[in-house]
């Protein structure tokens, strides 16, 4: 998901460089280690870096109504080919592939699997089966417009993020980068993890 207007970070996320890459192209390249399809949810006309050949591109149906929408967007993409998505936002770069697989191995019969740190639910780092477009939609229709509703109203697992720390210790994959400081604090973490020669 990268339909966002990148407010508080005053530029556009995707495109931010990162190491040898940009935001959006790394994070879809970590997300092809788990999953054999991706599609990035963009804005109606955001220009977009260059993408693999293997990442399609759906457009927000509708301008500025927010995540669910895109969400929404994203699973009537996939859903001729998936019945299972993960959900990330662009701009977390740190993404753990163990994470995604983590999460997606604890889905079970559940139609979602959301990460919780017992304050806060991350919907937009989350498991979803694809049938809950259908229920996101209508959510929209009803100007319910956050995912946490969906979450709420279906067969939801919520899973206690100190669970997820083998797979993820720091949690990287539900760090998102919002601000200018957020993302000089990602690119020192990333020298640190760099091999030194």
């Amino acid at each position: 998901m990268c339909g966002g207007m990148s407010r508080r970070m005053g530029q556009p996320k995707l495109s931010l460089p990162f190491g040898s890459e940009l935001m959006l192209p790394r994070v879809c390249r970590l997300l092809s280690e788990v999953v054999p399809r991706i599609v990035v949810v963009a804005a109606q006309d955001q220009e977009l870096p260059r993408l693999p050949e293997f990442v399609s591109i759906a457009r927000d149906e509708y301008a500025s109504l927010g995540p669910l929408a895109g969400l929404a967007t994203g699973l009537r993409a996939i859903r001729p080919e998936a019945d299972v998505v993960y959900v990330t936002a662009c701009d977390v770069p740190l993404l753990r592939p163990a994470f995604v697989r983590a999460l997606l191995d604890r889905l079970g019969d559940a139609d979602c699997a959301v990460p919780t740190d017992g304050r806060f639910d991350h919907v937009l780092s989350a498991v979803y089966r694809t049938h809950l477009e259908d229920r996101a939609r209508q959510l929209l229709s009803e100007d319910r417009r956050r995912p946490l509703f969906l979450v709420e109203q279906s067969r939801s697992l919520r899973v206690p993020v100190e669970e997820l720390r083998a797979a993820d210790p720091d949690l990287d994959s539900l760090s998102n980068l919002n601000t200018p400081e957020d993302y000089e604090t990602a690119l020192a973490r990333l020298r640190n993890q760099e091999p030194h020669s």
